[in-house]
């Protein structure tokens, strides 16, 4: 099973690909406040450096928290749209465990069918001026 991770809940956002549990490759990138403008570019250079393509994926785990409202709101929206587009599954987790957890999960046939961030507290939101 090919399976794309993604975490993206702090400036320095991660992705991968693996064969089932076999790590073919793994990198991090300073994404911050370019995160949109550069994780579809990662996801097709990690996806170009193995030899493989969007239709080779048939599975994602994208850690879902806490963290950055921003950049989990990003990453979450491209999984999700991938998993729904390609009708892959897709499982997300959280704690220091995630990727193994997601992975293990993932091979034996979980699905969330929807990622749902958890961003670890309310959102702060101001009030209108009227």
């Amino acid at each position: 099973m090919t399976i794309l991770s993604l975490r993206t809940d702090k400036p320095e956002a991660e992705i991968g690909l693996f064969d089932s549990q076999k790590r073919l490759i793994y990198e991090a990138w300073q994404a911050d406040r370019k995160l949109a403008d550069t994780i579809h570019q990662k996801i097709n250079e990690v996806l170009n450096k193995s030899s493989k393509t969007l239709d080779d994926i048939q599975g994602i785990v994208v850690f879902k928290g806490p963290g950055s409202f921003t950049g989990l709101r990003i990453g979450i929206t491209v999984v999700n749209a991938l998993a729904y587009s390609y009708g892959i599954p897709i499982v997300t987790r959280s704690g220091q465990d995630w990727l193994e957890t997601g992975i293990q999960d993932l091979l034996a046939g979980q699905d969330d069918k929807t990622a749902v961030p958890e961003y670890g507290a309310p959102a702060k939101t101001t009030k209108p001026r009227r």
